[in-house]
């Protein structure tokens, strides 16, 4: 079927999809989460604290030789039963078992040694306005919020500038958050404990393209459109494309992915290494630009997906790609949404090298349609991309078109020109907007499951039942190739039971993915808000681990506090 016909419907639009969401200049398409709970410990034999044993509890710190009353550490204990009783009420950042979606957290003046020094390093390039550190510290279209902000938020210029100022905050003890292109979902860039938010925007310098060896190194505050537009005239590109406004250092913490990762692989498949400032201010590299090296610990992979907990990224080495040839993309309808993701999973097994493979349900549809006055027919769509030569991209497309028709598919279009191959995919790109302008006063919830392939049809289907059932709107968005899947749930804040159903409905799919051996978060990372789910996920002694390293990086525990490792976990 020729796409002209469907290709006129995508074009009919005079309205964007994409708002612009900036305030003074900053980006805020920010949807973060996280939960709290009451306090427990993992160490065996231990639990939650009795009534009259925390009465006791002064009495002993008091005569304690060790007592952690008096220990140097003013920011929140990374166990939190070794924390001063005072402030187990105070500390908590989404721990097993937790609910709440309110980050909260304690507070301590920033002393005004540190603000000398933060304005020496950084001259003008720093701000304690209100409205600045309110856009850093809370971000609009949120789903979770913390109770503080960022007491300071800096822009540095360059790595020394950053070595300097992670030194001074080391020194006085005052909490870190780094801070790139606010698109990450989990409340990653939340300040609950307030502190120095490092924006790192400023440092967004391609500094080296290695065009024989097919990589470049960057500066974590590029973003990954920025920099494909900075590729392009030398025939090479960056594979990885997540939200539009991220970065390559926030992508790089969090360790994301996107659409294309069913080919390409993630953020830890496409760095070659990695500079980063430690707790201490010391600048360390990760390994050499060698494609690949049996050197010692990969501690590249231990900083990517880290998120900031364990130190600032200054400089990427990326791996790039040559832009394909040619490419083909399609897209196809179905009845329901297990035949979609059936193809999806078929045509995997294929051995098709297919580009991109994602799915959008009926809902999602409808979205597309209302914002942008399309008439796009509202069941569950599958869309592909295949690359290659110009005659294998088309034999992909035969193939698949065949695939779908044994799973009655219907509808199957394709494009080859340039600009109706980026209309089609700008639809899903800009899929979450579709659904703010669907439902306007709501907030969402955005899940991030991800199941061994071969489970994603039932998992789909089960969660589909769910969503069909509950009174919000929830809209489905996989990318189906790799078994990774979203649901926007659409909730109205001022409305506390469609809060609690929301979280319902993430928690469900959570625990159905775990039940798959799956995963919680499948690309967006742990942040604050999928933290509870993560003992379930990898056990006690994972967990363990990574405190241990935790701790021998960072003691003062400063970089990022209350994220990625639950407050629970002692050792």
């Amino acid at each position: 079927m020729a796409f002209s016909s469907l290709f006129s419907r995508l074009r009919s639009c005079s309205k964007p999809i994409c708002r612009n969401l900036r305030t003074s200049n900053f980006q805020r398409p920010h949807i973060p989460s996280s939960l709290t709970e009451p306090v427990t410990c993992s160490r065996k034999g231990h639990g939650t604290i009795p009534s009259w044993v925390a009465s006791l509890i002064p009495l002993a710190l008091a005569v304690s030789a060790g007592s952690l009353a008096l220990q140097s550490q003013n920011y929140p204990s990374r166990c939190l039963n070794d924390a001063p009783l005072s402030d187990l009420k105070s500390v908590k950042t989404g721990g097993k078992g937790s609910t709440d979606y309110v980050v909260k957290g304690s507070l301590r003046k920033v002393p005004p040694e540190l603000i000398e020094e933060l304005k020496g390093i950084c001259q003008d390039n720093m701000t304690m306005d209100e409205d600045e550190r309110y856009v850093h510290g809370k971000p609009q279209n949120s789903f979770h919020k913390a109770v503080n902000i960022p007491d300071v938020v800096v822009y540095p210029r360059s790595e020394e500038e950053v070595s300097k100022i992670v030194k001074s905050c080391n020194m006085h003890k005052v909490p870190i958050v780094p801070y790139g292109g606010a698109t990450s979902i989990e409340g990653h860039t939340l300040s609950p404990y307030g502190g120095v938010c490092i924006d790192m925007t400023l440092m967004n310098r391609v500094k080296a393209l290695h065009v024989e060896d097919m990589d470049v190194v960057v500066e974590p505050g590029i973003g990954w459109m920025e920099l494909n537009e900075y590729l392009e005239s030398y025939g090479l590109f960056f594979p990885l494309d997540p939200g539009p406004g991220a970065t390559i250092g926030g992508m790089c913490a969090t360790r994301c992915s996107g659409s294309l990762a069913v080919r390409y692989g993630t953020m830890r498949d496409n760095v070659i290494s990695l500079k980063v400032v430690l707790a201490d201010g010391e600048v360390m590299k990760t390994a050499s630009r060698a494609r690949k090296s049996a050197a010692g610990y990969d501690l590249t992979r231990l900083l990517i997906g880290s998120e900031g907990t364990l130190g600032v990224i200054t400089e990427i080495t990326l791996r790039l790609q040559k832009l394909p040839q040619s490419s083909v993309v399609a897209m196809c309808n179905f009845p329901t949404i297990k035949d979609a993701a059936d193809v999806a999973i078929a045509t995997m097994h294929s051995g098709i090298q297919v580009s991109r493979v994602e799915l959008l349900d009926e809902v999602q549809i409808r979205a597309i349609n209302l914002a942008n006055d399309k008439k796009l027919p509202e069941i569950p769509t599958l869309m592909f991309e295949f690359v290659g030569t110009e005659a294998y991209a088309r034999e992909q497309t035969q193939i698949v078109q065949k695939i779908a028709s044994e799973h009655n598919g219907s509808d199957f279009v394709f494009a080859e020109d340039p600009e109706e191959k980026k209309e089609l995919w700008k639809i899903r790109k800009e899929a979450l907007w579709a659904c703010f302008a669907m439902k306007p006063k709501c907030e969402a919830m955005i899940t991030d499951v991800c199941v061994p392939l071969s489970h994603l049809a039932e998992l789909i289907s089960r969660s589909k039942q769910e969503l069909d059932a509950s009174p919000l709107t929830c809209t489905v968005i996989a990318h189906a190739g790799d078994g990774n899947f979203h649901v926007v749930v659409l909730f109205d804040p001022t409305k506390e039971e469609q809060r609690r159903e929301a979280e319902r409905l993430n928690h469900f799919m959570v625990h159905t993915a775990l039940s798959m051996e799956g995963t919680c978060t499948g690309e967006h990372g742990v942040g604050t808000g999928k933290m509870k789910y993560l003992e379930k996920e990898l056990g006690i002694e994972n967990l363990r681990t990574m405190k241990r390293i935790k701790d021998a990086l960072d003691p003062k525990n400063i970089m990022n506090p209350g994220k990625l490792i639950p407050p629970h976990i002692c050792f």
